[in-house]
């Protein structure tokens, strides 16, 4: 992680989400500026939340620890998400890892500043409301999606988050955690992805993915975990 000290930036960030709209100027004006590289990790499960997070540039994504130390993914961020809702307002551990898949930009919060004043900030505590009214919404779609579409379209758009400006993809997760994730088994996760190749969409070189037709892709992919 490396603390960007550039006051316009970060205030472009401010302007471009109203973010001075959720917080007292007390507050804003302990905010940072945050850089990851990709494949970097945020948090970390288990570890204390020291800061509150507001994604501003970037994706990252979210895993879930289980106590035997199996981890599942879960979820990928864009834009504006913030991260550390739960922990703030119950004053608990991390419960996930965060990592980002590409290059990215998030203000930070000192939890510890926050934790004391936004019981006083109307604004902030709405701001909370929603936050984590969308994530539930987007949990139970994303379970639904599992259901009710082919492999070949969850895939694709599991696919189509990691794109970048790059001529192909790097998976960081296994394929029996993307496998866990899009609701199917390792077998069936492989003959689809044999099945986008034969298509000519894509091609693997073990976990680097050379995107072929990028736009047959996204067709395929449906936006389903936006």
């Amino acid at each position: 992680m490396k603390r960007i000290y550039d006051r316009n930036l970060l205030e472009k960030y401010l302007d471009k989400y109203d973010i001075e709209k959720l917080f007292d100027e007390n507050i804003i004006n302990y905010a940072e500026l945050h850089f990851y590289e990709n494949g970097e990790l945020i948090l970390e499960a288990e570890e204390k939340l020291d800061y509150y997070y507001l994604l501003v540039e970037g994706k990252v994504k979210i895993s879930y620890l289980f106590e035997n130390g199996k981890s599942m993914f879960l979820k990928f961020y864009s834009p504006f998400k913030t991260i550390g809702d739960i922990e703030l307002l119950k004053n608990i551990p991390i419960r996930c890892d965060v990592e980002a898949i590409s290059e990215a930009h998030l203000i930070a919060i000192p939890s510890k500043i926050l934790q004391d004043e936004y019981y006083n900030n109307l604004n902030f505590l709405h701001h909370l409301i929603n936050s984590l009214s969308e994530k539930l919404d987007a949990t139970i779609n994303n379970s639904s999606y599992n259901f009710i579409y082919p492999l070949i379209n969850r895939l694709a758009s599991y696919l189509v988050e990691y794109i970048d400006n790059n001529e192909y993809i790097i998976l960081n997760s296994s394929f029996k955690e993307i496998a866990q994730f899009l609701g199917t088994t390792y077998r069936h996760l492989s003959r689809t992805f044999n099945e986008l190749e034969e298509k000519e969409i894509i091609r693997c070189d073990d976990k680097k993915i050379f995107i072929l037709d990028e736009v047959r892709l996204r067709d395929l992919s449906k936006n389903l975990y936006k």
